[in-house]
């Protein structure tokens, strides 16, 4: 069973940065993609930064240029270093996998970042 740990949210003053860790267990490299999600109440879950297992990263257009996922297969985590934050990039942040054939899908626990002054 895979098992998917965020760390690293909290609060944070407009224009600060956090770095978010997804722990995984077990190797990283399985998975086919990775991302950060996130969710605001009564809202739908949007994704902000995915990666391939090429390394290659699409983001949400709201936050390119201040947030970079990054993949440490040595560790097995998924980071996301977000600068510059702006209240609106308040949520709860999940981490994700997914793994195929056979299709699978992986989900942390969420972790609660918020951007006030």
């Amino acid at each position: 069973q895979v098992q998917l740990v965020e760390s690293g949210g909290g609060l944070v003053q407009p224009g600060g940065s956090l770095r978010l860790s997804c722990a995984a267990s077990g190797s990283t490299r399985r998975f086919n993609v990775m991302g950060w999600w996130r969710q605001t109440p009564g809202n739908e879950r949007e994704s902000v930064a995915i990666m391939n297992m090429f390394g290659n990263t699409n983001y949400l257009d709201s936050v390119k240029g201040r947030f970079t996922a990054s993949r440490d297969d040595a560790e097995n985590t998924l980071y996301l270093q977000m600068n510059s934050l702006k209240p609106e990039d308040t949520a709860v942040y999940y981490c994700n996998a997914k793994q195929w054939p056979p299709y699978n899908d992986y989900w942390g626990q969420g972790t609660q970042v918020t951007v006030s002054s």
